[in-house]
C-alpha cells in the first residue's frame, strides 16, 4: 500500500542522489545532471529551494513575524537524509561555485596543485583553472567565508595588480578589432565574415603572468562587423577608410525567392 506518493518520490530521488554522490564525491550536481534516467540535478535544485524556504520561515518565526504556508518547505527529516549524503549539499552561495571548490579541494588532497591558468585541470567538465583565476580576480566580491576557504584550504590569494587584465580604451578595442579583420582578410581574401565567427589573435602575455609567454585572444569578429555595419553613419572617415581597404561590404545581400 502506497500511503504517500510524495514519500515514494523522495525515496526514489534519494536513491539516485546517493549513487550520484558516491561516484562524484559530492552532491552538488548541475541542473542538467541525470543519473540512470532520473533527473537528479533538477531534483536537487528543487530541494535546495525548499530548504531555503524552510530557513526563511524559521527566521521569520524567530523574529516574531507572520509565517505563511510551509507546505513547500523542506522537512527536518528530509534535510537530515540529504546531509547524510553530503553536509554541504545546500550552500549559502552559488552551487556551481561550491561544486568547483569541492573538486579543487579533492584535486589538491589527491596530490595535485591548484591550477594557475584556464584549461590546465578539468574535472567532471569543470575548468578548475578558470574558476581559480576568476576567484582571484573577483576576490572582493566573494563572501568572507569563501575567501577564508580559498586562502586556508587551497592556498589562493587575491590577484596582484600585474596579474589583472589591462583595461582597453575605445581606441585599443578598435585597433584590436581591426587587427582581427586584417588577419581574416589576409587568410581568406575577403571580409565576408559569418556573424558567429570568432577570430583568434596571438598576443604576448603581460609581464609576470603565468602560463606561457603568449596567450590567445578571442575576437567576435562576425558580430563586431555586423554591428559596425549597422552604425556606419557614426564612424569617423579614418575608420571607414581602414575597413574599405579590406573590401568591407557595407550592405548585406539577401536573396529572395520569386513566387511560383
Amino acid at each position: 500500500m502506497v500511503w504517500s506518493h510524495q514519500d515514494v518520490a523522495f525515496a526514489e530521488g534519494l536513491t539516485a542522489a546517493r549513487e550520484w554522490a558516491a561516484i562524484h564525491g559530492h552532491f552538488l550536481p548541475p541542473a542538467t545532471a541525470v543519473w540512470d534516467g532520473y533527473p537528479v540535478g533538477i531534483w536537487a535544485k528543487n530541494l535546495r529551494t525548499a530548504a531555503r524556504l524552510a530557513d526563511a520561515i524559521a527566521e521569520r518565526r524567530e523574529a516574531g513575524l507572520p509565517v505563511g504556508s510551509s507546505a513547500q518547505a523542506l522537512t527536518e527529516a528530509r534535510r537530515e537524509a540529504l546531509e547524510e549524503i553530503d553536509p554541504g549539499w545546500c550552500p549559502a552561495w552559488d552551487t556551481g561555485w561550491q561544486r568547483r571548490f569541492r573538486l579543487a579541494q579533492a584535486h589538491v588532497e589527491g596530490g595535485g596543485a591548484v591550477p594557475a591558468a584556464a584549461g590546465q585541470v578539468i574535472v567532471q567538465g569543470e575548468d578548475l583553472g578558470r574558476w581559480a583565476q576568476t576567484c582571484r580576480l573577483s576576490w572582493d566580491s566573494l563572501l568572507p567565508v569563501q575567501q577564508w576557504l580559498l586562502e586556508n584550504v587551497l592556498g589562493l590569494t587575491p590577484a596582484e595588480a600585474d596579474e589583472r587584465p589591462v583595461k582597453r580604451t575605445q581606441e585599443d578595442k578598435w585597433a584590436l578589432n581591426l587587427r582581427a579583420a586584417r588577419q581574416f582578410h589576409t587568410r581568406e581574401g575577403h571580409l565576408n565574415v559569418p556573424r558567429k565567427h570568432v577570430e583568434h589573435l596571438a598576443e604576448d602575455a603581460p609581464a609576470g603572468r603565468q602560463g606561457g609567454a603568449e596567450e590567445l585572444l578571442e575576437v567576435k569578429l562576425g558580430m563586431i562587423l555586423d554591428n559596425t555595419r549597422r552604425r556606419a553613419h557614426k564612424l569617423t572617415k579614418q575608420r571607414r577608410a581602414e575597413l574599405d581597404q579590406l573590401d568591407m561590404r557595407w550592405t548585406t545581400t539577401r536573396t529572395s525567392r520569386s513566387p511560383r
